[in-house]
């Protein structure tokens, strides 16, 4: 099973399209967006062939913005615990570095998806993989923008710049 990771997006419709492009290229099954994307259009490129999850961030403030991936896909609030192929996964924006930090070092979390820095992250903890796809390129952190797409069969994570 394939799974697509993004994050930080925030209305950027073309970096929206591209990762939707990118994903069902490479034929993801599931796609998580560990927050911020802002408006609600934004979310709609979404509604693709593969199953879709989203997590809060500290910039989806727009109250519509539920309804939207509701109808689309699984909106799971701040933090969301999926299952999927047998692996455990925790997603969260990443606000509070510290809670981050306090799920990756638990172990309890086969891989721990966040966002929030925009910066792209892959790190191993014990049995437990971080990941953070980066997001939108802003003054400070990554200057492109990645994606994410997990094998969680074999356990290969690899980046895209799009």
């Amino acid at each position: 099973m394939k799974l697509g990771v993004v994050s930080d997006t925030h209305d950027n419709l073309d970096y929206v399209e591209a990762a939707v492009a990118h994903f069902e290229a490479e034929d993801v099954d599931v796609v998580v967006h560990c927050g911020d994307i802002v408006s609600p259009f934004s979310a709609t490129p979404f509604d693709a062939d593969f199953e879709f999850h989203a997590v809060r961030g500290n910039n989806d403030g727009e109250w519509k913005l539920r309804g939207i991936v509701q109808s689309i896909g699984t909106y799971h609030d701040d933090f969301a615990h999926l299952t999927l192929d047998g692996q455990e996964i925790a997603v969260y924006h990443g606000t509070e570095s510290g809670l981050v930090d306090a799920l990756v070092d638990s172990e309890t979390y086969d891989y721990v998806l966040r966002g929030h820095t925009h910066e792209k992250t892959l790190e191993y903890h014990g049995k437990t993989t971080h990941i953070n796809p980066g997001g939108l390129p802003i003054p400070g952190a990554d200057e492109s923008f990645h994606v994410a797409v997990v094998d969680l069969g074999t356990g290969n994570v690899s980046f895209e710049t799009l």
